[in-house]
């Protein structure tokens, strides 16, 4: 029996990811703050999906929480580590407290997970691990300076981390999606060129997963621009950021 656990199950790419992999046999340990929505998703697909609610904010918990899943399901083969919010800003809006909300759940929720299953998949010298980062991690967009930044933090940790991970036996994948519509991107007011739906974002990632990419970045068109937009010269890349500052005005 393959067993994936996933955090940030309750919505979004996180719910259609684990709804995708129950389709293809695994079985899903889905994780969320969120109990009764991982209930209805777990009563979704029943003997395949189980609830295993967690704050991965709270690294005492995620540890135990993952002592859980594998007692009552079984080793866990793959981990996709999904939990993430994020809160426009600008530098008038700049807040410590917002800022913080998210380096605490998006970039160490995620430390919580990655220290929990590298400690038993590094002495096992196997097992899958993926991050969702997101392409904004690649440069930085005007009102993502908090997103982006926990994203590029992420980013450069499984760079950091890969070659260690890979030489013992643990293989490690880089998610970035582009726009993707969701509960979070639904409460945008500005455009989202290239946005796919969170299905075709779960089918990306099943893909790449079992082609043992490091990187799945998608759609390719947002991704494309965004690597571009990170190499350009700094005076070109400022004179496109500033224009996206005018459109939102």
């Amino acid at each position: 029996m393959k067993v994936a656990w996933i955090t940030g199950a309750s919505s979004g790419i996180g719910r259609e990811l684990a709804l995708r992999l129950a389709r293809d046999g695994w079985t899903v340990a889905a994780s969320a703050r969120n109990a009764s929505v991982l209930q209805d998703l777990s009563e979704a697909m029943q003997d395949r999906i189980h609830a295993f609610p967690v704050d991965v904010t709270d690294r005492s918990a995620v540890a135990a929480t993952l002592s859980l899943v594998e007692e009552t399901l079984g080793e866990i083969s793959l981990a996709v580590f999904g939990a993430g919010t994020y809160t426009r800003e600008t530098a008038e809006t700049f807040d410590t407290l917002l800022i913080g909300e998210m380096v605490d759940l998006n970039l160490m929720g995620t430390v919580h997970c990655l220290e929990a299953v590298m400690r038993r998949m590094l002495p096992r010298r196997r097992g899958h691990i993926a991050v969702m980062a997101s392409v904004s991690g690649y440069t930085g967009l005007p009102g993502a300076a908090g997103y982006g930044a926990t994203k590029a933090a992420l980013i450069n940790m499984c760079e950091a981390l890969y070659p260690e991970l890979k030489e013992k036996g643990v293989q490690l994948s880089l998610i970035n999606p582009g726009f993707v519509d969701t509960p979070l991107t639904r409460m945008n007011d500005f455009p989202m060129p290239f946005m796919i739906s969170a299905e075709a974002a779960a089918d990306h990632i099943a893909r790449g997963l079992r082609a043992g990419k490091f990187e799945i970045a998608f759609p390719w068109k947002m991704a494309l621009a965004m690597k571009m937009l990170s190499a350009l010269p700094a005076r070109i890349r400022f004179a496109i950021t500033r224009r996206m500052l005018r459109e939102e005005e």
